[in-house]
């Protein structure tokens, strides 16, 4: 069984002819383990599509591609999927420039144009902003995310799309749960699907069930360019950090429960937690005793 429904088996995915999938999969592996994989990402992601139905009312998404391993991973699947016939919408991958020093700006452009997927390049010098208004020791993950995202969201009502699609993983997920839950006070993580502030666009996040070493598997196999964030990758003791060091150890110590973790985000009992906005504790009334 998926998390909220009945699992999509990997004999649905066949990998042959994959020659056909222009040239994205053409230095792939070819070994078992590899293929195994794949399928195992295109079954997830298939899930994740389903359980939240991401494709209803559907047309052009926009993917957002960082050049990390997670964005590259994401579009590769969708991509996948598409040539496939499972996934009937129009694909645009999208990178924002942020200015970053030395950040290499033809690695994305060639890459993008060598797997023949339609893109658009968007340069925006938000690095000069966070280095203003972030004091210096302080975090810059918080105000960088929000300028990177509300220029995505820009970009996709330009380009006539339906959502913003991003590449946050399992991990992604639990991590900020347990951010809201340490340092936050609430029970809140990262949803894969939303709907932004205006109602008018989707964020949809279909890596949602795929577990972080997987993908890290996946993009090291595929050899893709990856680009590290220099901006915040380069800060030292992130409450994120925090929490994905917690989490690894929980799992080294008891295999699987990430995904007993992440199954509990999809199965509230409002009942039995202590927010009255959930649960109507005033209304509840015992009956007669026999």
């Amino acid at each position: 069984m998926g998390l909220n429904g009945p699992a999509i088996v990997d004999n649905a995915i066949d990998l042959e002819g994959e020659g056909q999938l222009s040239s994205l999969f053409s230095h792939a592996p070819q070994s078992v383990g590899f293929n195994k994989l794949r399928k195992r990402l295109l079954r997830q992601v298939r899930q994740a599509l389903d359980d939240f139905q991401m494709l209803k009312g559907q047309k052009r998404w926009l993917i957002g591609v960082s050049g990390g391993k997670d964005s590259y991973s994401l579009l590769a699947i969708l991509m996948d999927l598409k040539w496939r016939g499972l996934l009937p919408v129009e694909l645009i991958a999208c990178n924002l420039d942020q200015g970053q020093p030395n950040f290499p700006k033809h690695v994305l452009p060639d890459y993008l144009r060598s797997i023949g997927v339609e893109h658009r390049i968007e340069y925006r010098d938000t690095y000069s902003i966070v280095k203003e208004k972030v004091p210096e020791g302080a975090t810059y993950c918080s105000l960088c995310s929000r300028l990177r995202r509300g220029n995505l969201y820009r970009i996709a009502r330009e380009e006539g799309c339906n959502a913003l699609v991003l590449g946050h993983h399992r991990e992604d997920i639990l991590e900020t749960f347990f951010m809201n839950f340490f340092h936050g006070g609430r029970l809140a993580g990262m949803p894969a699907k939303l709907l932004n502030d205006e109602g008018n666009l989707f964020v949809l996040r279909p890596l949602a069930y795929c577990a972080e070493d997987d993908l890290s598997r996946f993009a090291a196999a595929m050899e893709f360019p990856i680009i590290p964030c220099d901006l915040c990758g380069s800060q030292d003791g992130l409450q994120r950090n925090a929490m994905k060091a917690m989490l690894a150890d929980i799992e080294t110590r008891m295999p699987g429960r990430k995904d007993a973790m992440l199954r509990a985000l999809a199965h509230v009992n409002a009942s039995h937690l202590l927010d009255t906005r959930l649960f109507d504790f005033a209304a509840l009334a015992a009956g007669p005793n026999p």
